[in-house]
């Protein structure tokens, strides 16, 4: 009881945030500030987003600053549609698998060796922190395609609703479901193994 508790104020919290963000941006004087507090209050959001989909640090890196300047070049057109966060993570999802599938067509690989390499790195990487156990959970998160990959990620990780989740991905709640019901049975699977 106490998570959905904790769920809502961070809502409102965000919520208000997201407020402040876009009040300092729109105006011209304030408008580095508005940026400075929104990179403030998302950088690490989206960072562990991309890295659980990349895994390389250095790439997730390159990434997000992508992403940031995406979100400025953007975020005068944004009209509110959706909450702020929720673009933020549809842009740092797009941008995330369009880095995925550029690699595989420069590398002429297909996905699965691309995912395959992706798990190689996990295993050499000085920034992975965890234990053996969760060594075998990113290798197994690796293996799903990167849609099932993307929904898990978002779901188990971040807490997103489906109902977020399905503004996020452009898909539908059934969808996400579906693709998350068949993630953990794979997970599952692997995990026995």
């Amino acid at each position: 009881m106490g998570y959905i508790v904790d769920y809502k104020k961070h809502i409102k919290m965000s919520a208000d945030i997201d407020r402040d963000i876009l009040r300092l941006f729109h105006k011209s004087e304030s408008r580095q500030a508005g940026f400075a507090l929104l990179v403030k209050t998302y950088q690490k959001q989206v960072y562990r987003h991309v890295r659980r989909m990349v895994i390389d640090h250095d790439d997730t890196n390159d990434i997000t600053q992508d992403i940031f300047i995406k979100i400025w070049n953007g975020l005068e057109n944004f009209k509110g549609k959706s909450q702020l966060y929720t673009w933020i993570y549809r842009i740092a999802s797009n941008e995330a698998l369009s880095f995925l599938k550029k690699r595989s067509r420069i590398h002429l690989l297909p996905l699965a060796d691309v995912e395959n390499k992706l798990a190689e790195t996990l295993h050499d990487d000085n920034y992975f922190t965890g234990d053996e156990i969760q060594y075998k959970l990113q290798q197994a998160i690796l293996k799903l395609p990167r849609k099932q990959r993307l929904v898990f990620n978002m779901k188990y990780y971040d807490g997103i609703k489906y109902e977020e989740m399905s503004q996020i991905l452009k898909t539908s709640v059934g969808a996400l479901k579906a693709s998350y019901h068949h993630a953990v049975k794979k997970i599952e699977k692997f995990m026995s193994q």
